[in-house]
């Protein structure tokens, strides 16, 4: 029988000395090291393959040539293709008579609702229900019109845009530059009077004449508005910018200047029909 040698196996130290202790030099485990060598070799043949490096303008491509935009590109063609049938009808369709399609109708609100999730939630929600500067659409105050015809126009040209030729437009003066800050306080109160209550009801009178005079030729004599020029109704308590004192006496004195960029340089026609119909069944649409 052979003897257990009683003599230990000295290893290697690194030579580094810590108060008195010393580091082993103990060598890695062989498989752990077969494992580093496999990821090395791994990552040294997915840099070529695939697009890794960044360069000046993109970066490298890699000899698969593989690449999101490419396979995103052909997926969004074959989409198109798929629907190229249906986008040709709703395009070609009387925007009235959507509605009586089911199909068509079905299809428009589904695209509709794709299209205003991707270019038109920013301002106006992902419900559509608005915020301070930009319209609820899904009450029924519209400065343009809110039946199906005049949404897709909106939409088509924009508004206030200098991009479109035919975009809406109108433009409420700078009355600070015009009224004295004591007409201003009058005609707020009286605007205010309209649809509930003004701040200082003995100003009421007197911004009656001056509204008369410097706002009935938008806004009605009854404050009312008139689409064909844009100018809100003043009657209905439902403002873009606010109904406070203060917001109003802000809108009087410097005027407010939303704009809508025309949607015809980005959406097809299909695109636009679709967010039109969408839009006009939320429950604000005429």
């Amino acid at each position: 029988m052979s003897k257990k040698s009683d003599q230990k196996h000295e290893v290697e130290t690194t030579g580094h000395v810590w108060d008195g202790i010393e580091e082993y030099n103990n060598p890695l485990p062989r498989w752990w090291l077969w494992v580093l060598y496999a990821c090395i070799a791994w990552g040294i043949w997915y840099v070529i393959a695939y697009p890794a490096w960044p360069m000046i303008n993109q970066a490298t491509a890699g000899y698969k040539g593989w690449s999101t935009r490419a396979n995103i590109a052909v997926e969004l063609a074959e989409a198109e293709a798929a629907n190229a049938e249906i986008n040709a009808k709703l395009a070609s369709t009387e925007l009235t008579m959507i509605a009586k399609d089911p199909e068509l109708q079905s299809y428009a609100a589904s695209a509709g609702n794709a299209v205003f999730k991707t270019w038109c939630a920013q301002c106006h929600g992902s419900g559509a229900a608005g915020t301070k500067g930009y319209p609820n659409l899904l009450d029924n105050d519209w400065l343009w019109g809110g039946d199906v015809d005049a949404i897709h126009t909106t939409i088509r040209h924009g508004v206030r845009s200098d991009d479109d030729d035919d975009t809406r437009y109108s433009e409420m003066p700078k009355f600070g530059e015009i009224l004295e800050q004591e007409e201003i306080t009058q005609v707020v109160n009286f605007v205010m009077s309209l649809s509930g209550t003004p701040d200082d009801a003995s100003t009421v009178t007197p911004g009656s004449v001056v509204f008369a005079d410097n706002c009935a030729s938008c806004h009605a004599d009854d404050g009312t508005g008139d689409r064909e020029q844009g100018a809100p109704n003043l009657t209905d308590a439902i403002w873009l910018y606010g109904g406070d004192y203060d917001t109003l006496t802000q809108t009087v004195t410097n005027s407010r200047f939303g704009v809508m960029p025309p949607w015809s340089t980005r959406l097809s026609e299909a695109e636009m029909r679709a967010v039109a119909a969408y839009v006009h069944q939320l429950g604000g649409g005429e």
